[in-house]
């Protein structure tokens, strides 16, 4: 499936289960030219209680993280399966459970995170040429985001790479969204280098949170906000500003079923 262009090998949790994977399998499934090639293995099964479902993400290299996009597919998987009701699931994960909804006409799917706490300034962080300013936000995982004059000329490899090991940012890193003002609509891109992908995604569902957030936060734009991705596809952001943070926060997105196969 693809969410945005960040694409997942989605497996029913019925007929295989994540204990079964260890990272070494999942990084040969996750390969790009030798395996099925994906930025994530996603695990869909029923949940704890009725009517719920439960999602655990790898990412690309191995490692279990959180994925706003992964969930967007996960909920429409879930739905097609019969897991829930398209209307309104839980989708229980490794460190949080969410409400989510696929009852969209345009065919996108809906997740509301738990509450967000404020993007923080990150002194530490030394910032390059064109780099305007920067934010460290929390949304499931860490998100360094940084305002840039010139979102294509950005090397996202190589200056994502390092900024994702920057001491500052503690010992596990961050992923990095380089984001930016862009003519015509939507207003605002961004481009994001993610770790345990170790490169650049076409797109990144918390991370556009996190961009929303910090932008929103910056007093540069307000919420809701639609972002474009490396794929030209939108990610819309909801949500409301409160004491400590931002709550109701709502990330809208594509759900899309690209093949089925069986992996052997």
């Amino acid at each position: 499936m693809t969410g945005s262009g960040n694409d997942f090998v989605m497996l029913d949790e019925r007929y295989s289960s994540a204990v079964e994977w260890g990272p070494e399998a999942i990084r040969a499934v996750c390969a790009r030219g030798t395996g099925i090639g994906a930025d994530g293995l996603v695990f869909v099964g029923p949940g704890a209680t009725p009517g719920a479902v439960r999602m655990t993400y790898f990412n690309s290299d191995g490692s279990r993280a959180m994925c706003g996009n992964a969930a967007l597919c996960t909920t429409w998987l879930a739905a097609h399966l019969g897991f829930a009701n398209p209307l309104a699931m839980r989708l229980e994960t490794d460190g949080a459970t969410y409400d989510s909804r696929c009852s969209r006409e345009d065919g996108r799917a809906e997740l509301r995170f738990t509450p967000i706490g404020a993007p923080r300034a990150v002194s530490g962080v030394a910032l390059d040429a064109g780099e305007r300013r920067a934010a460290l936000a929390v949304v499931g995982v860490p998100h360094l985001v940084i305002e840039v004059e010139d979102l294509d000329g950005v090397d996202v490899g190589a200056r994502g790479r390092l900024l994702r090991h920057d001491p500052s940012l503690g010992p596990e890193g961050a992923n990095v969204n380089f984001v930016a003002v862009a003519p015509g609509a939507p207003a605002w891109r961004m481009r994001t280098y993610e770790r345990g992908v170790e490169g650049e995604t076409l797109a990144c569902g918390t991370g556009a949170i996190a961009v929303a957030c910090a932008v929103e936060g910056w007093g540069a734009a307000g919420l809701p906000l639609a972002i474009g991705t490396r794929s030209a596809r939108v990610l819309e952001v909801r949500g409301r500003r409160a004491a400590q943070g931002y709550e109701d926060v709502w990330l809208v997105g594509e759900a899309r079923l690209v093949f089925r196969g069986v992996v052997i």
